[in-house]
């Protein structure tokens, strides 16, 4: 897929947040200026936020619930985790029993990625679009992609 312009990737995002439910694990892959940033902040907005999302670099676990969105999410920028070990620190596990995850930089996690995670690429196209590509497990089939 195709996003010619950030409101493209803010739109995507809003798409996202309609099929999102507390549990979910939305991995968001690519390089430094990809979109991951616009396309979570496309998700929290549709889900309520007022304002513009933070980026959650410095925070490393940002987190948004009821009222202030209409379900509990973890926004997670793993970019200054250095080793895999540090997560565990940050109790994803434990807040992905009650809350949705967008997740920065899952690479960082290692092989700890959970298999059921959404997982999404963003690439920059020549000429300044992004292509979204993704992988589909069995727990997001028929949620995504988005209709």
């Amino acid at each position: 897929m195709i996003l010619e312009s950030e409101s493209a990737t803010l739109a995507i995002g809003a798409r996202l947040a309609a099929l999102l439910r507390p549990g979910d694990a939305v991995a968001l892959f690519g390089d430094l200026g990809a979109g991951k940033t616009t396309l979570a902040r496309g998700v929290l907005a549709a889900l309520g936020l007022a304002g513009e999302a933070p980026s959650p670099t410095f925070a490393i676990v940002q987190p948004y619930d009821p009222p202030e969105t209409r379900l509990p999410v973890r926004h997670v920028d793993l970019y200054r985790i250095e080793h895999a070990d540090e997560v565990r620190e940050l109790g994803l596990d434990d807040a992905r029993r009650e809350a949705a995850l967008l997740i920065e930089w899952p690479e960082r996690l290692g092989g700890a990625l959970w298999d059921d995670a959404l997982r999404l690429v963003l690439t920059v196209e020549p000429g300044g679009a992004r292509r979204l590509t993704w992988a589909v497990p069995p727990a997001w089939e028929g949620r995504w992609p988005p209709a």
